[in-house]
């Protein structure tokens, strides 16, 4: 391969010969013409190549690239019998998709938006049909109906109005945009607050306030609950019955290689729904083996594949930015942007203007002071009730314990809290009194405490007392935690108390673990707990930090009934 660089004029010409491993053993010509066409610009000539470097972007030896996915489009073989259109050409045909790009986005929207419509109203009436049947028709027992009768009289889920304020309200909040939104148990809420709150404003002045309030608090968590099934069930459906990529929108990546690589193997672009991936344009030349050639043919490559979704991965020098830019607006393509050092600082990034200049704010994952105060009230209000319900099983349980061995009956534990804050974590004993001394003083039992992960086997444990096993096995040892969540230490739902040797395993992710209050249970409890252990435990338990949400902390909580019952990962 020849590459011939022309800077300024035409009199001042470099070569370099770099020989590929075609099997036909030719060369070809790349070049290149940087005239005065304005900063950042320039014309660019291609000359057909027939031969494909061995070499990667990054200039080592190039591994088998494999992509999870089989592109319509492989990577273009140059031969003589290509002719690359002109730059004019390719401009107009890509203007001329530009129509049919627009009119398929389009079309996408309205499928989308049609289904969820037609989903969420089957969803609201067949909540009201079931609210029906336990109040009308005595499903659960009379006297339950009754009690329903009461604060859910009849016409609370009038069909026609109440379906019209729903659908208001849901349009009005972004419920049915594309990408996450439609899956935002937050604004889903919103959206069914907003909707209840319409039809029982008249009631308001007729019933008074008090008996309004439980109406629009149950009308409310009923029809969102209903939502938020019939989304997750749409899903789903969509993963389990319909072909992959069926109505998903072609889309070209651009970057250096293994941005665009690690971009495509996303669970964002991998795992199907809205964008279906054709290949990638890498800018370093040679371009990788598997890339369907290089970005100063871009605007050949996107009206070669009929990308409607162009998505830069990793850094492009500026000219080379503004060049993809052009041709995706061209285009009418759908142009996204994976920045990579966000999601490699565990920041996230919020669109601020500063006098008509628009920055990316990069903050920590934390919750705002409004979700700090309602969580709070949460753990208050539950922890208290907790304490009244078992408080029967609390008596028992230190009985037991104080029963079979002497000692405490409740032990605590130094552990890190919010912020790095050290507090003592409280358990009812499982142990002997000499537990600590135990461990400390045989190393090879404390190698295999840290190598699995700061806990031993039942079996294997010479610290746990007969009473201890059964305590560790129930998750009966943990209760006297709500002491803590009641003191401000710790919450219902949170990361995991982890002891101080632990933090160097969550390394740069560590202040954003520390951001939350420690949790009685939590996502690591829910998806696994002993059976899941590092490095797959801090991606769960930062991921849950990052996209905290009241929704997700109550389901959290129903989800730690089964898996305490079933004692799934306990010990």
């Amino acid at each position: 391969m020849v590459l011939a660089w022309h800077c300024g004029d035409t009199s001042h010409v470099t070569q370099r010969r770099v020989w590929g491993h075609s099997g036909l053993g030719r060369a070809a010509t790349l070049s290149v013409r940087f005239g005065h066409l304005g900063e950042g610009e320039a014309t660019v000539e291609t000359a057909a190549r027939e031969v494909r470097s061995e070499s990667s972007s990054a200039g080592g030896p190039a591994a088998a690239a494999h992509l999870h996915f089989n592109p319509p489009y492989g990577p273009i073989e140059f031969t003589p019998s290509i002719q690359f259109a002109a730059p004019v050409r390719i401009r107009l045909g890509l203007q001329q998709r530009a129509a049919a790009n627009l009119h398929n986005h389009v079309l996408r929207s309205v499928r989308r938006f049609a289904v969820l419509l037609v989903a969420d109203l089957a969803s609201f009436y067949v909540m009201r049909e079931l609210v029906r049947a336990v109040r009308d028709y005595g499903w659960l027992g009379d006297r339950l109906a009754a009690r329903l009768q009461d604060v859910l009289p009849q016409g609370i889920l009038n069909g026609w109005q109440y379906a019209a304020a729903l659908f208001v309200a849901l349009f009005v909040t972004g419920n049915y945009g594309r990408g996450d939104q439609r899956r935002d148990t937050r604004r889903l809420f919103i959206a069914c607050a907003l909707a209840t709150a319409l039809p029982l404003w008249m009631r308001l002045w007729t019933r008074g306030l008090e008996p309004v309030i439980v109406q629009y608090a149950i009308t409310t968590v009923l029809v969102w609950a209903g939502l938020v099934t019939e989304r997750r069930v749409i899903d789903q459906i969509v993963v389990r019955f319909f072909p992959r990529y069926r109505n998903a929108a072609p889309t070209l990546f651009v970057g250096p290689a293994e941005a665009c690589r690690d971009a495509i193997q996303s669970p964002t672009f991998a795992l199907g729904g809205e964008c279906r991936p054709v290949g990638f344009v890498d800018v370093h030349l040679p371009p990788a083996p598997d890339a369907l050639g290089h970005a100063v043919d871009f605007r050949s490559l996107l009206q070669r594949t009929g990308a409607e979704v162009v998505v830069v991965a990793g850094y492009l020098p500026d000219n080379r930015f503004r060049e993809v830019v052009a041709a995706s607006l061209e285009a009418q393509s759908q142009l996204l942007s994976v920045p990579r050092s966000i999601a490699i600082a565990g920041v996230q990034p919020d669109l601020v203007w500063r006098r008509g200049q628009p920055l990316i704010a990069l903050t920590a994952p934390t919750l705002k002071g409004w979700q700090h105060l309602l969580k709070r009230l949460m753990d208050v209000l539950g922890a208290t009730l907790g304490l009244v319900v078992l408080s029967p099983v609390f008596a028992l349980v230190a009985a037991a314990v104080k029963l079979e061995s002497r000692g405490p009956v409740l032990f605590g534990q130094r552990r890190l809290g919010r912020n790095g804050d050290a507090f003592k974590c409280l358990k009812f004993r499982s142990m002997r009194p000499d537990a600590e001394e135990r461990l400390r003083s045989d190393p090879a039992l404390y190698a295999e405490y840290v190598a699995n992960d700061f806990k031993l086997p039942e079996n294997q444990d010479p610290r746990l007392t007969v009473v201890g096993q059964f305590l560790r096995r129930t998750s009966l040892d943990e209760l006297p935690q709500l002491l803590n969540v009641l003191r401000g230490e710790m919450s219902l739902v949170g990361p995991r108390p982890i002891v101080p040797e632990e933090l160097d395993l969550y390394g740069h992710g560590a202040p954003i673990f520390l951001s939350l209050k420690p949790g009685m249970t939590g996502a690591w409890q829910v998806n696994g707990r002993s059976r899941v252990g590092y490095p797959l435990r801090v991606d769960i338990e930062l991921e849950y930090v990052r996209n905290w949400s009241l929704s997700r902390d109550l389901g959290i909580l129903f989800g730690t009934i089964p898996v305490v019952l079933a004692r799934r990962g306990a010990h």
